[in-house]
């Protein structure tokens, strides 16, 4: 396994490329399996989820192309020879199950895994299951597989309302129902801009779909969806975390691609912490304000409010602030396993629950850490960007599933950071 080493190196300086976002692409993906015409996707991100993703797609009988060097994938499902989404590759990435609802609604039956992923919590799959259940489809869970069947005609129109909000669950009804016959209303529907990006890309395909980055989103079922080429999103979650970059470590940094409106809260909790962001041409330009970071606190929230796949770069920023900080979690359990890491840095965090108090201290001490999950893992690296002394992050395979070229980007704003591979222990 590898390595990442970080040097605490002074001010950051310079431009970082943002990319396609990681939680679009994947929802964007099997869109294909709604139709027989080519899928193109632009701008697509480099990422192991990615490739897993792609996989997946494969064993169904899709036909996945990797064009220029990843950033298009070209997709076609013309031809499906297998409706079983096997544990072996959905136990990889819990956004497998976005399958199901395009193979139902085209093909009319599918088995898929139950899925798998990051340890942060439970995100059972009900919600997807009971919104396919009101649109008509008979289910049965045995074996740790899904066995989705539609009447006879297929999938119909219906009202689903979600009792709480959920990216996953509305992106499966949501495609679903592109082929359900009749209309649907998708009640207490997520509004994140990966939603409104699927939305645009069905809509692109021929779909019949109004109200997305609303509550309410309502679809006309039409009878085929044909092809389409469509860029995915900018990454905020990327893009978020390289804001982070210069306010953690001072400098100028200029995000390209980034806009404010994909990041509005998160932007607000910036201003409130003394960090200038400012829109330009390009994406966005991020710098300290004069005087020491400033503690604030965090509520994770669905969109628009504070995400929570930014709460532990968040945090790493607050470990530095001047006061105390108070984190609250409330969209994942057990997203806090990065605090012991941090504290390994000499930070001071107490966590109750899903309550994190950070009291701020002048500086961070380099230690060895080991990445937890995805985003735990990008905010060891930004604590030592800050830390004195060497930081060496163990476990950094989380990375490569969220983060494209993240050594290559920090490298280029003048980060002091390298990946080893890992000297192997001898017992």
């Amino acid at each position: 396994m590898d390595q990442i080493i970080v040097r605490g190196n002074g001010p950051l300086n310079g431009e970082i490329p943002i990319a396609g976002a990681k939680n679009a692409c994947l929802a964007l993906m099997p869109a294909t399996l709604l139709t027989d015409q080519p899928l193109t996707l632009t701008n697509a991100p480099r990422l192991s989820d990615i490739r897993t993703m792609t996989a997946l797609l494969q064993s169904l009988g899709a036909e996945v192309a990797s064009l220029q060097g990843g950033q298009v994938l070209a997709l076609s499902s013309h031809d499906l020879d297998n409706h079983t989404a096997d544990y072996e590759i959905v136990r990889k990435m819990r956004a497998s199950i976005l399958v199901l609802g395009p193979m139902l609604a085209r093909h009319g039956h599918a088995i898929v895994s139950l899925p798998g992923g990051c340890a942060i919590g439970a995100r059972p799959v009900d919600l997807h299951l009971k919104a396919l259940e009101a649109m008509g489809a008979e289910l049965d869970l045995r074996d740790g597989y899904v066995h989705a069947k539609a009447p006879a005609g297929g999938l119909k129109g219906a009202v689903i309302e979600f009792p709480l909000v959920s990216v996953g669950a509305t992106e499966n009804a949501l495609m679903a129902a592109t082929l359900a016959r009749g209309t649907t209303v998708i009640r207490n529907a997520a509004r994140e801009p990966e939603i409104v990006d699927l939305a645009h890309c069905l809509r692109r395909m021929g779909a019949g779909i109004e109200g997305e980055g609303s509550s309410t989103i309502t679809v006309e079922g039409v009878r085929v969806l044909g092809g389409a080429t469509h860029p995915v999103v900018t990454d905020r979650i990327e893009l978020g975390t390289y804001m982070l970059a210069p306010a953690i470590c001072g400098g100028e940094v200029e995000c390209l691609g980034g806009r404010i409106d994909l990041l509005a809260a998160f932007c607000e909790k910036l201003d409130e912490a003394g960090i200038d962001v400012t829109e330009t041409d390009r994406g966005l330009k991020v710098a300290r304000k004069n005087g020491p970071i400033r503690a604030v606190d965090v509520v994770t929230e669905p969109f628009p409010g504070f995400p929570t796949d930014l709460q532990a770069q968040m945090m790493a920023l607050l470990c530095t602030a001047e006061g105390t900080s108070v984190l609250e979690e409330r969209i994942f359990e057990n997203r806090f396993m990065h605090a012991p890491e941090l504290a390994r840095m000499g930070a001071q965090i107490d966590v109750h629950g899903g309550h994190a108090t950070v009291k701020g201290v002048g500086k961070l001490r380099g230690a060895p850490v080991m990445a937890t999950d995805l985003r735990a893992s990008v905010s060891l690296i930004l604590a030592g960007l800050a830390a004195e002394g060497e930081t060496t992050v163990s476990r950094v395979y989380h990375l490569d599933r969220g983060y494209e070229k993240v050594v290559r980007k920090l490298r280029g704003v003048g980060a002091d950071i390298e990946r080893i591979k890992e000297t192997p222990r001898h017992e």
